[in-house]
């Protein structure tokens, strides 16, 4: 019988592990950041800017008092648009400085006094104070929409869905306005009405997105 020499397989074993190691060596740099070379700076992520400057945020907003205000009535309710955001605006005469003002997301907006639901359309809904009367103090009306569910025509606009009467009692007025997501505003008042400069306009900006 001729018998075949020995052969380790020592050899085999070692290209075997070798090739092992090139493989997760391989895996660690595809997966490990490139470090920057000797006198070079690494570059940090930009943070997208935000959408048109906008930082509002979407947290409650008031103004600084509370309640209503001595002789400032509601008239009228108006909607406008912007290129970066949708616009409403609540006419108040009778006062040059309104400070009694608050507005903010809710699940659902209330009627007040009745505490019914005002229904909306949209994915979320800002409930709308203001310090002034829907009516003189001999009961006149000054405001006195002819539908109560659609104070302002806002169809074809990108953020507002709706907006509804949201009831005035005790000298506060409310309004409900639809829009389109949870996105950001700002409220902000300025001086003088549509046909009178002794009044404000309180104005509510409601960003297209995030």
């Amino acid at each position: 019988m001729i018998r075949t020499p020995f052969r380790s397989p020592l050899p085999t074993l070692v290209l075997v592990a070798t090739s092992a190691v090139a493989v997760v060596l391989t895996a660690v740099a595809l997966t490990t950041p490139a470090q920057a070379r000797p006198g070079q700076a690494t570059v940090a992520p930009t943070a997208a800017a935000p959408y048109c400057g906008i930082t509002w945020g979407s947290a409650a907003k008031h103004g600084a008092a509370n309640g209503p205000v001595q002789g400032a009535l509601l008239t009228n309710v108006r909607a406008g648009r912007n290129a970066c955001f949708d616009r409403l605006l609540l006419d108040v005469r009778g006062t040059t400085a309104l400070t009694s003002w608050r507005v903010e997301y809710v699940p659902q907006v209330i009627e007040d006094p009745s505490g019914r639901p005002v229904p909306l359309r949209g994915g979320a809904y800002l409930q709308i104070a203001v310090g002034a009367s829907d009516h003189t103090d001999s009961d006149v009306p000054t405001y006195s929409p002819p539908n109560r569910r659609e104070l302002a025509d806002v169809r074809g606009f990108t953020t507002f869905r709706q907006v509804a009467w949201a009831g005035s009692f005790e000298g506060i007025s409310g309004v409900g306005l639809g829009v389109r997501a949870h996105l950001p505003f700002r409220v902000f008042t300025m001086t003088g009405i549509p046909g009178s400069a002794n009044g404000t306009r309180v104005v509510i900006d409601v960003a297209h997105r995030w």
